[in-house]
């Protein structure tokens, strides 16, 4: 396989120059620099109005191009904005460029109005009308739910060594026993279309707590609802996450299914960065796992219905 030359202000600033008029006719042309705070060189702002991605890969170039093709499908559906592209095609051989608008704005670390949460219900909810079958078209992979039971005795073996780091306290995953697990299993036919990266990194918030946009839509499947939520409690903490999921039309079973799985996951990778692995910061890790173990009101009930209508049946 040919190595994929390695991107420099220069090669960028050329290839912009053809993309853009701003500054196109300037000595210096447009004002490029990387996003990476390591400077690393497959993202650039190009100004203050747009990102340049390159695909380092094949494999990459086939995820962004999907990508464009998932948030023009997506975007009807969502009353958040997502990153519209102004340009694509190839900067080197088989290697594919996006240039998308730049959406401006904080991310989740700024805190969520209750304004906000309505967005991110509106958001949810937005996922669950797009037509999984329209997704999939694109290439959007179809994914099982996860084994909560499986999560559970790996996050019980995380939390014994966050205990003996004085990180967390092991006895809270008693809260989450076996049968609870059994009955918090992914019901059938709920299948929707899961960003999966609901992250603090990809969720523009404005200084009023609104939600402004959804950026990285990358990592898209076609699967289990819980996961979105559970992506939104490490964010913006539990109790924001299941007031949004609510709102959506989710009802007990997924919230707390969400809720279990953000804890479960929130332990297992503080432990996992603890022993070296992952690169993630850990002030991080850190406020993900005191989010996702915020407690709401919903863990009282004791009791859940077979709530045949929580989730979206998937296109026959």
């Amino acid at each position: 396989m040919t190595q994929a030359p390695t991107p420099t202000a220069d090669s960028v600033r050329r290839l912009v120059r053809t993309l853009l008029r701003d500054g196109a006719d300037t000595a210096a042309g447009p004002d490029v620099r990387p996003a990476a705070e390591d400077g690393g060189p497959w993202t650039w702002w190009v100004g203050d109005r747009h990102v340049l991605r390159l695909a380092p890969d094949r494999e990459a170039s086939v995820r962004r191009l999907r990508e464009l093709r998932l948030r023009d499908l997506a975007r009807p559906h969502l009353p958040v904005a997502a990153p519209v592209s102004v340009a694509h095609g190839e900067w080197a051989p088989g290697l594919t460029y996006t240039l998308d608008t730049r959406i401006a704005g904080g991310t989740a670390g700024r805190q969520v109005s209750a304004l906000g949460e309505d967005d991110l219900a509106g958001l949810l909810a937005g996922l669950r009308e797009v037509p999984p079958r329209q997704a999939g078209t694109l290439g959007v992979p179809r994914t099982a739910p996860r084994s909560l039971e499986a999560l559970r005795r790996m996050a019980a073996h995380g939390a014994e060594q966050l205990g003996a780091a004085d990180e967390f306290d092991p006895a809270r995953m008693a809260q989450l026993t076996g049968p609870a697990a059994a009955q918090l299993a992914a019901q059938p036919n709920t299948a929707v279309l899961v960003h999966r990266a609901l992250s603090a990194d990809h969720l523009v918030v404005g200084a009023d707590g609104r939600v402004r946009a959804v950026l990285g839509w990358g990592d898209a499947v076609i699967g289990d609802p819980a996961e979105d939520i559970a992506s939104l409690a490490r964010a913006v903490r539990s109790p924001a996450a299941v007031r949004a999921a609510t709102l959506a039309g989710y009802g007990a079973r997924p919230c707390l299914r969400g809720l279990w799985l953000a804890r479960c996951d929130a332990v297992i990778r503080l432990a996992q960065r603890l022993e070296g692995r992952g690169d993630a910061p850990l002030p991080v890790l850190r406020a993900e796992l005191r989010h996702a173990w915020e407690a709401i009101l919903l863990e009282r009930v004791t009791e859940l219905r077979d709530e045949a209508a929580d989730g979206a049946d998937e296109e026959p």
